[in-house]
């Protein structure tokens, strides 16, 4: 930044004075401001392409513990109503479903015991499809995962606790129901952290980069924590914020202090 100086002759009940504090602060407040440089995704995207992107991977199997939501719907409402009672699952703070018990069992009207640790949300769709049809006619099953969460913190509009009723989630869906990623964000450097049964597993993911749709890091698993650093556009910002406060506050005393020097002078 070039140095600024200001040759001001001070007459005493000069008009101009005014105009002399006015332009000081104008001159410090210019040069504590800048625009910070815009970010981009997939840059290196051509404008016309198709890529083949990874696939979801293996389907995720229901665990003891896990609490699931399932949904049957029939031609006969009546009886369905029967069967979609909400039931609350204990010390969760009134979240509807079934807890899979420590023999990886749930308990249904009706159908009774079942085995469910093991399956996949599909496989246990396609047995429950088949069991209630004696009770329902023409049924059709939903089930999903309702103690599945991702978190997504850092530089983003709405940092939040995000549910995950299925298997994966993309990771632009997971940004975008966070409230997207701010302008003070480092979209070539945002952090997953992962369990795994060995411990935690850390990537680095670059979202300037058209590599993230063949990535298997593209798909989001429960559990996962994702963590959009701030660039130093960030740190930059709040340094000038602070200047330009020392600035006002030196020129408001600047201007009490001519005024008064001016009244003595008088």
């Amino acid at each position: 930044m070039k140095k600024i100086f200001l040759h001001i002759k001070y007459q005493p009940g000069s008009k101009n004075l005014y105009g002399i504090m006015a332009a000081i602060a104008l001159v410090f407040t210019i040069a504590s401001c800048s625009v910070p440089k815009t970010a981009y995704y997939f840059k290196n995207l051509p404008q016309d392409t198709s890529i083949n992107t990874m696939g979801r991977g293996e389907d995720i199997k229901i665990q003891k513990n896990d609490i699931l939501l399932i949904n049957f719907s029939s031609l006969n409402p009546t009886e369905d109503a029967i069967y979609n009672a909400p039931s609350v699952v204990a010390g969760t703070g009134g979240i509807p479903g079934y807890r899979v018990d420590s023999n990886g069992n749930i308990q249904l009207h009706r159908l009774g015991v079942i085995k469910v640790e093991g399956l996949t949300r599909a496989l246990l769709k396609d047995k429950l499809q088949q069991d209630i049809s004696p009770y329902l006619k023409d049924p059709v099953v939903t089930v999903y995962f309702q103690n599945h969460k991702i978190t997504v913190m850092g530089e983003v509009g709405s940092p939040k606790v995000i549910n995950m009723p299925e298997e994966q989630l993309p990771i632009l869906e997971a940004l975008t129901m966070s409230g997207e990623v701010s302008d003070y964000a480092r979209r070539d450097n945002i952090l997953v952290i992962r369990d795994t049964e060995t411990g935690k597993q850390f990537k680095r993911i670059n979202l300037e980069d058209q590599s993230i749709f063949t990535s298997a890091w593209y798909w989001l698993k429960p559990g996962d924590v994702l963590y959009v650093q701030p660039n130093d556009n960030k740190e930059k910002e709040a340094k000038r914020a602070r200047l330009q406060q020392n600035v006002a506050l030196g020129v408001t005393a600047l201007s009490i202090a001519v005024i008064v020097l001016d009244r003595i002078i008088k």
